[in-house]
């Protein structure tokens, strides 16, 4: 199995190259060189399956026998021993063929735990083979912060820097990143939105001198293995509600479209899914391009969903790469007009690719609200606002196949929103009820290319 760039001007790598490598060289991001189909029989005989066997056999295909069967079935084990639900993704229904799918049960009480904690296992196994040491240098939009850091906090051949938008994210999430000890662990609060510190990142992975100099790799959703965890809990859900046998629908609240691009990945393995519902907040960018063929950003509104406050989308490369029949130089030049002017207008033959795919749906700020109220008295379930914007846009695309809507955190983790919709302040799990008396440790950092290099030069110089 070998993996090639969007952009098409970068080496091709195994499995566990593209693992460590995040970024490819040439500023695109890397995807299959082809995608492994389930038979309709391989498909039917995932259903009942524990979730750590189901994940064996939906990536072991993807992995190109870098790691051997015994050694993943350990790495897997160990990644989900941690998760509070036996089930680790359990669904529950809200109404009439429409599921929720609960992906908040891991240590950080976010859908990151699932592709963090099996990353931070498999990249530990790699490098104890090497010996070598790396340095991971992350941007977060809350989730993926604090995911990484439970992954990769205390290990010896690690450091971790997360860079998260100062004052833009919620108080448990940015405790969850600035609460942890270990000497390994750095949280960075930068001057400027998600979109900044995704920025940053990038151009520290474009600057090769440096990237090669600190042994730099990414954890971001720009990291094929972390879609490639995702992808599992597609099928998980699929095989419990009827697939191979029936088509199966999902709603899921996005900003950086890699947990979408994850659904769609598991449709070309296979997966009888009927349509793929982007949902997005008041910064919707991905609902505007769908709807009108004009990708162009407009500037980060803060919301009560900040996980999704973004403009760029990352993973949408991923999904223009297949949309052009994989043409590397074409998604280079859209990417181009995107950094110069800002956006750029979809090809009409990409945008009608995309939509025989994905539908999508946008949630104001007042309807994320009214939905958290609403559900809470029709079912009992409390919703964090993310899986509210899912909740509603899917209600407005159910259909007769099931539809699943990805719920992808805790509410306790958003609490002030939650409780000024709902009238309920939601609690932290027992294992976590102490975050708030734990002491904070993180760096406040200026939006500065130079400066966030040689903090990040001095503190891996060991």
């Amino acid at each position: 199995m070998n993996y090639i760039s969007t952009r098409g001007q970068a080496p091709v790598l195994g499995f566990g190259e593209a693992m460590m490598t995040g970024l490819a060289r040439d500023g695109g991001l890397y995807v299959p060189e082809t995608v492994p189909v389930f038979s309709a029989a391989e498909i039917a005989a995932l259903a009942g399956l524990p979730y750590e066997d189901l994940a064996f056999r939906v990536m072991k295909p993807f992995l190109g026998g870098f790691f051997s069967d015994d050694e993943f079935r350990g790495l897997l084990a160990r990644a989900y021993a941690g998760f509070g639900h036996a089930a680790r993704a359990p669904l529950k229904q809200l109404g009439p063929n429409h599921f929720l799918m609960e992906l908040f049960h891991g240590p950080t009480l976010a859908f990151k735990d699932f592709a963090m904690q099996i990353i931070g296992q498999m990249m530990q196994a790699a490098l104890a083979k090497t010996g070598e040491r790396i340095t991971i240098v992350g941007a977060t939009s809350g989730d993926t912060g604090s995911a990484a850091i439970e992954a990769f906090r205390g290990l010896a051949n690690v450091d971790v820097f997360i860079l998260f938008p100062h004052g833009r994210v919620s108080e448990v999430q940015r405790r969850q990143m600035t609460t942890p000890s270990e000497a390994n662990v750095h949280a960075l609060a930068l001057d400027g939105d998600f979109d900044t510190c995704q920025a940053r990142l990038k151009d520290m992975f474009n600057d090769f001198a440096f990237r090669d100099g600190v042994r730099l790799a990414g954890v971001n959703s720009i990291n094929w293995a972390r879609v490639l965890a995702q992808v599992v809990y597609y099928f998980h859900a699929g095989v419990a509600l009827g697939a191979p046998h029936r088509k199966i629908s999902f709603t899921v609240p996005t900003g950086n479209f890699g947990d979408i691009f994850a659904g769609y990945i598991a449709k070309r393995m296979g997966l009888a899914i009927d349509r793929l519902v982007i949902a997005t907040n008041q910064n919707d960018i991905l609902d505007r391009a769908m709807r009108g063929g004009e990708y162009r950003t407009t500037g980060v509104v803060p919301s009560i969903s900040p996980s999704m406050d973004i403009q760029v989308s990352s993973n949408f490369e991923r999904a223009l790469f297949e949309a052009l029949g994989r043409d590397g130089r074409a998604v280079a030049a859209l990417m181009q007009a995107l950094g110069q002017g800002g956006g750029f207008a979809l090809p009409e033959a990409a945008l009608a690719a995309l939509r025989g795919d994905f539908d999508s749906g946008r949630c104001s700020e007042a309807e994320t609200s009214a939905t958290i109220a609403r559900m809470l008295a029709q079912t009992g379930e409390l919703l964090c606002p993310h899986s509210a914007v899912g909740v509603k846009v899917a209600e407005e695309h159910v259909g007769l196949s099931p539809m699943v809507t990805l719920a992808t955190a805790h509410p306790a983790k958003f609490p002030d929103a939650v409780q000024a919709a709902s009238g309920i302040r939601p609690g932290l799990p027992p294992r976590m009820a102490d975050l708030f008396d734990r002491p904070e440790r993180m760096t406040r950092v200026p939006n500065d290319l130079s400066a966030l290099k040689a903090l990040i030069r001095e503190r891996t110089a060991h």
